[in-house]
């Protein structure tokens, strides 16, 4: 199927404005519950002014199109009008005061808007960070005692350099070398083959895109400190593939049989993790550049969450072929992301730093992406915007963490899963 190849537009369409008003208490509570920043009572304010404002200038203007008529039709008739159109100027005028006045509220309420989150999904529980349920785990975790850090058993085989990184481009940027560097390769490569098997179609995309994707996707507004920006060009690097993923079919409608549609990409991703300074600074636990297999679906709504769970399943496939032990959590409300409904997150164990490291989040954005980015379907006597979805299948820093100190041995190499070893040329231990 070909891609289409829409023009940008000015102004991407945000949230269902009329939803909005009839359910300002849900959406109020959607608000507290994801503890977002946005004043949500200026907006449910600015809006009324705005629409009180277009009542009144809708009112002027058929005034206008009634007297204008009338005083054509005296004017014929030989009738002096000369006040009538002295009071037509002033009408005017304010017509146009209106419209000016339109304009500017239309703008704060539109900044207002587009900071407005999702809308979390009924079983979504409230609460933070701490408040997630774990729903699963797979796998017998490796007891922490006497594993090193990542950091150290690359280090003594050779394959980390922090220091020259540090040269190159300040901390936060890794750089692997011999059988780490290869290893990163061949997981990417592992990764999109199982991906394909599952049925997801690969895509190579670009890696800066403009204001219009990272509004579709819900990057921006608020999320626009913690990426990078190219000022010159307009365009930013991509935070994660699912930017320029989500965003292949922005501004159409699809038919509605050749949903799911389903994709896999690889991708370095770029982030300044402004909101996470000072946290996670040693090895590739929180890094500014890395690399990242992606899986997008779009999908029919009543489908949606069925979906979550076969991709959440797709991207376990990834660990349990690994032979690595995870857990998967259901994120509370108030640690979903903006644009999120409902996200587990997969967190693969690391005894070295003897943690739950998250590898993937698995979303659901219901409607969301689709509205802001315009995509829609049709066909079968059923219409609307798709539904979109994106899991990490997987990111790359953790899972190299996990396998360092999971794959360990006694003698200081690093096993290589059975999974692995045909892309690593029968590889069973590296290092």
């Amino acid at each position: 199927m070909p891609f289409p190849c829409p023009p940008d537009r000015e102004e991407p369409p945000v949230l269902d404005r009329k939803f909005l008003r009839e359910n300002r208490d849900l959406v109020t509570r959607a608000v507290a519950r994801k503890r977002e920043s946005v004043d949500i009572d200026a907006y449910f304010e600015r809006d009324a002014e705005r629409r009180a404002l277009l009542q009144e200038v809708e009112e002027l203007q058929a005034r206008a199109n009634r007297e204008n008529k009338a005083i054509a039709a005296r004017r014929k008739a030989g009738e002096d009008v000369t006040a009538d159109i002295a009071r037509m100027k002033e009408l005017s005028a304010r017509i146009k005061e209106l419209r000016a006045r339109v304009a500017a509220v239309e703008a704060a309420v539109r900044e207002l808007y587009l900071r407005i989150p999702n809308i979390p999904h009924a079983s979504v529980p409230d609460g933070g960070e701490e408040d997630a349920v774990e729903v699963r785990r797979w796998g017998e975790p490796r007891p922490a005692a006497d594993v090193p850090p990542h950091w150290e058993i690359a280090a003594r085989l050779g394959w980390w350099h922090p220091e020259a990184a540090g040269r190159l481009s300040g901390s936060g940027f890794p750089l692997l070398s011999g059988e780490l560097a290869r290893l990163e390769r061949v997981l990417v490569d592992f990764m999109i083959d199982l991906h394909r098997e599952r049925g997801y179609r690969e895509v190579s995309v670009p890696y800066l895109v403009n204001n219009d994707a990272m509004l579709g996707t819900g990057q921006l507004p608020k999320m626009a400190d913690d990426m990078y920006r190219v000022e010159r060009d307009a365009l930013w690097l991509i935070p994660t593939a699912e930017v320029p993923v989500t965003n292949i079919h922005r501004e159409t409608t699809l038919p509605a049989e050749q949903l799911p549609l389903k994709y896999v990409a690889f991708s370095p991703c770029f982030r300044r993790e402004a909101g996470a300074a000072g946290k996670d600074t040693r090895g590739l636990l929180r890094v500014h550049q890395f690399h990242k297999v992606e899986m997008v679906q779009l999908v029919r709504p009543e489908d949606s969450y069925e979906a979550l769970e076969e991709l959440t399943d797709e991207a376990e496939e990834v660990l349990r072929r690994l032979e690595l032990p995870y857990r998967v959590v259901m994120l509370a409300a108030g640690d979903l992301s903006f644009a999120a409904a409902k996200c587990y997150d997969l967190e693969v164990w690391a005894p070295g730093v003897d943690r739950w490291l998250e590898v993937s989040s698995c979303s659901n954005f219901e409607d969301f992406q689709a509205r802001r980015a315009g995509i829609r379907y049709k066909g079968g006597g059923a219409s609307g915007y798709v539904h979109t979805l994106n899991g990490s299948g997987l990111a790359l820093p953790r899972l190299l963490v996990a396998l360092l100190e999971n794959g360990l041995t006694d003698d200081g190499r690093v096993k290589v899963p059975a999974a692995l070893q045909p892309y690593l040329g029968g590889r069973e231990l590296l290092g």
